[in-house]
């Protein structure tokens, strides 16, 4: 086990080897592989490029290089390509703010049976009068960011489920398809 498998479970350490192709013999060497094909992006800045940053590519992939290493790419090109959403990209920022103390998203305190993480949103409960759909997104986009962190959940995942219930037509006169398209993008492309 390396330093940057501390702290998982040995069941979780025993679902990345078998589930997710994670070696700790090669483990270094797949994250240099990773690291190597940055320079073939010059037209990206990748902002962070440590170990454990590329790890979270690699896990998502499956330990696949070339894949992880297009997640890096896709990432980084989305938040290049959307600027404006991570402005203030902090908890502090007045939209996320307000969308985060009115649950977008909630945690719910267990995990599911496969150890994942389950976020739920009740898209009802968003007052247009005090923040916007973006807010919403951004404040998704920085729990997700938060969350995938921990390594436990960088092997195990995460749920999100949507509850559209109670959803009125003018709420949703607001999902443009341009809207749609950026949040689908960030939440597939980010994570």
């Amino acid at each position: 086990m390396t330093h940057l498998q501390a702290g998982l479970s040995p069941e979780t350490l025993e679902k990345a080897r078998l589930e997710l192709n994670e070696n700790p013999d090669t483990l270094h060497q797949d994250i240099q592989e990773v690291r190597d094909m940055v320079i073939t992006r010059p037209d990206i800045g990748f902002l962070r490029t440590d170990d454990a940053f590329i790890l979270r590519f690699l896990r998502a992939r499956k330990f696949q290089h070339f894949e992880a290493f297009r997640l890096l790419a896709q990432y980084f090109e989305y938040r290049q390509q959307n600027l404006d959403m991570f402005k203030s990209f902090k908890a502090t920022d007045p939209g996320i703010k307000q969308a985060l103390k009115d649950g977008f998203p909630g945690g719910l305190a267990n995990l599911d049976h496969y150890g994942r993480k389950i976020l739920v949103l009740f898209a009802a409960n968003w007052d247009q009068s005090r923040y916007t759909l973006v807010d919403i997104l951004r404040a998704i986009l920085l729990s997700l960011e938060a969350m995938i962190e921990d390594p436990e959940l960088q092997v195990n995942g995460f749920v999100l489920i949507i509850d559209w219930s109670n959803f009125t037509f003018k709420q949703a006169s607001k999902l443009t398809p341009s809207m749609l398209r950026l949040a689908i993008e960030g939440l597939q492309v980010v994570f």
